[in-house]
Formats: C-alpha cells, sequence, structure tokens
C-alpha cells in the first residue's frame, strides 16, 4: 500500500490495482481505450485513494502535447454560451473531446481592448476557429504549425466546416415567393467590412464570400428572386451587426414603421434570432403574422418552434458541424472540406 504521506503517482495506482500504467493513463485520458467496467473501478479506486490523475505540466513536457483544444471564437464568451446556435456547436465540440481525453480552451475573438489572444493560446495542441474574426492579428497569432480548422469561415489552406447556406437559402425563398409579395426585404448579418446597423448599398464595402456566410446566405436569395422575376434593385437590405434582440430591435422598427404602402409584407431574415425579433415587434404593433407580414428565419432554433406562430427557417445541425470539426483537429476523420446539408421547416410565419 502506497504511503500516504506522500502524492500517490501513477505508477503507485497502478501496482495497487495489478493493472498496467498504461491502463491508468486511459482511464483519465482516452477512456474509449478501456471497457467501462474497468474504468469505473480504476476511477473510483483512484478517488479512494487520492489519486487526482496525471500530471498535466509533467505529461506535456515528456509529450510535447497538452491534451489542449482551443476553440476560437469570434464573438465575446458571454454572447457564445447565451447564443443557441453557437452553444450547441461547442456541445458537439466537447462531446468528442470528452471522449477522447482532452480538454476545451475557450478563446475570444473580441476581448475588449484587445486584439490578440492571450497566452494560454500557446499551450493548445490544435485550434477550432468559429465565425468571422474581428481582426487578421488573431489568426496570425495563432501558432502556424499546430492545427487548425474553421468552421463558418474560410482560412486559406486549411481544413473547413460549413453549411449548405446558398442553396438553403435559395429553397426558403424559394418558397416564400410562390406567394407573390408585395414588397420583398432582407435582413442580412453582419456583411458590410465596417460595423453598420441599418439600410444597406452599393457604396458601402461589402465582406467577401470567403470572409462571411452572409454572402452565401444572400446569393441563395438572390437566386429564387432572379427565378421569379423580381429585379433585385426592389429588393432593400438591411445590415444587423449582432445577432441580438437588442441591436436587431433598431433596425426592424425603423421597417415596421414604414407607412403601410413602403412596409415590406415579406422579409426574409438571416437568422432565427433576427426572425423572432421581427416578430415580437410586429405583433406589439399589431401587425398580423402571416396575413399582413411574413417572415422566415434561419438555424432552426427551438424557440422558434416552440412559440406561435412557428418560424418558417432552416434547420443547421450545429451540434454535428461542432462533432465533426472536433473529430478533423484530433485526427480522427481525414481534415478537409466538408459541407452539411439543412432542412427546410416550414411553419405558420410562412405558410
Amino acid at each position: 500500500m502506497p504511503s500516504h504521506h506522500r502524492r500517490i503517482t501513477l505508477k503507485d495506482l497502478a501496482h495497487e490495482l495489478g493493472v498496467s500504467t498504461a491502463s491508468v493513463s486511459n482511464a483519465f485520458n482516452r477512456p474509449d481505450q478501456l471497457s467501462s467496467t474497468l474504468r469505473s473501478h480504476i476511477l473510483s479506486e483512484a478517488k479512494r485513494l487520492g489519486y487526482q490523475g496525471p500530471d498535466a505540466r509533467a505529461r506535456s513536457l515528456r509529450t510535447g502535447r497538452s491534451r489542449i483544444i482551443a476553440v476560437v471564437l469570434a464573438e465575446t464568451l458571454t454572447y457564445s454560451l447565451n447564443d443557441a446556435v453557437s452553444s450547441e456547436l461547442l456541445s458537439g465540440v466537447a462531446e468528442v473531446l470528452d471522449a477522447h481525453g482532452h480538454t476545451l480552451l475557450l478563446l475570444s475573438g473580441r476581448q475588449p481592448g484587445s486584439d490578440h489572444h492571450p497566452g494560454s493560446a500557446s499551450m493548445a495542441d490544435g485550434f477550432i476557429v468559429y465565425g468571422l474574426m474581428p481582426s487578421d492579428h488573431l489568426l496570425s497569432d495563432l501558432p502556424p504549425q499546430s492545427p487548425l480548422v474553421a468552421v463558418d469561415f474560410h482560412v486559406e489552406g486549411r481544413p473547413t466546416v460549413h453549411i449548405d447556406n446558398e442553396p438553403a437559402c435559395y429553397a426558403i425563398a424559394d418558397h416564400a415567393l410562390a406567394q407573390r409579395p408585395k414588397r420583398i426585404g432582407i435582413l442580412c448579418l453582419r456583411l458590410t467590412a465596417t460595423p453598420h446597423n441599418g439600410p444597406l448599398t452599393d457604396q458601402q464595402e461589402w465582406l467577401s464570400a470567403e470572409r462571411t456566410i452572409t454572402r452565401s446566405r444572400l446569393d441563395g436569395f438572390y437566386r429564387a428572386i432572379d427565378q421569379h422575376g423580381i429585379p433585385r434593385d426592389q429588393v432593400p437590405l438591411w445590415n444587423i451587426e449582432e445577432n441580438i434582440h437588442s441591436v436587431c430591435a433598431p433596425v426592424i422598427e425603423a421597417i415596421l414603421d414604414l407607412p403601410d404602402d413602403e412596409r415590406p409584407d415579406l422579409l426574409l431574415c438571416m437568422s432565427d434570432r433576427i426572425a423572432l425579433t421581427a416578430l415580437t415587434l410586429a405583433e406589439q404593433r399589431g401587425i398580423r403574422v402571416p396575413e399582413d407580414l411574413r417572415l422566415t428565419g434561419f438555424d432552426g432554433i427551438e424557440e422558434g418552434q416552440y412559440r406561435a406562430p412557428r418560424l418558417t427557417t432552416v434547420r443547421q445541425n450545429s451540434s454535428e458541424k461542432g462533432r465533426m470539426a472536433a473529430r478533423m483537429i484530433l485526427g480522427l476523420d481525414e481534415p478537409t472540406a466538408s459541407r452539411l446539408a439543412t432542412t427546410l421547416m416550414i411553419g405558420e410565419s410562412c405558410p
């Protein structure tokens, strides 16, 4: 029996249980390598004997690997954890990392007053970059030799995980336009190179398709609009800078307060949060949905499917996006350009 006057080691525990040191290490770091019965036995005995697991610092020095994967978020940590889409993606990443004994490190691309990552980024064995980074410095700061997977974002020469944004937006717009509207409006999400919350014009610098999924979604809307014979210059665009109610509301209020003969009777929204904000503000004004105003969203978040009228939207599997990115970064799947299909969901907001 090892002495309790000193810190019990991995070798001590292995000797006490009559198993190999590799089995003890796998119980903590690679649970998929052991039966659930053996792993449970090792972990319960480790707890009883006061063994807290392999020393991460020693392992990192010995192997050159920390078993830490960093997710670099385009938004603040507060926003990313509260947002239904990003939190679903993070859940998918964590699921794979948990199963293979890795730790998740979250880094925000919007640290107040900084356009560089904290020093903790250097600890990571690999990086998953999610969304449009506010500064190019944030990517150039990352160790160039480390594996990197981009999600909803393009990084030259690196594997990516996307959804079928253009076909999905074509499908939902084609459905909405089957009932010919009098006036269409499109509510975009962060399309401009500099922050802008309001009407869009050609005079503003728009981000490229490589920089933002908004361009792909707009291309899908435009393809349907073209096929239905509607001139693009008759379809006004508005930009929304952040996908939260307080930022969406001022833009949408200005639209809904237009005179009846100017207000759109169809709004194609690039997120469910935008569409739900429009739905709430329309109801407050006595504008009936879908009788007076039809709305479409994008994402398929639960909130849009639980309230009435239920949103017509596109459902994306954000958890699977996270799992795919995590499997690539761990070398479990081939790192390549991957694209997930989406599902059109017809609700009462645009039947």
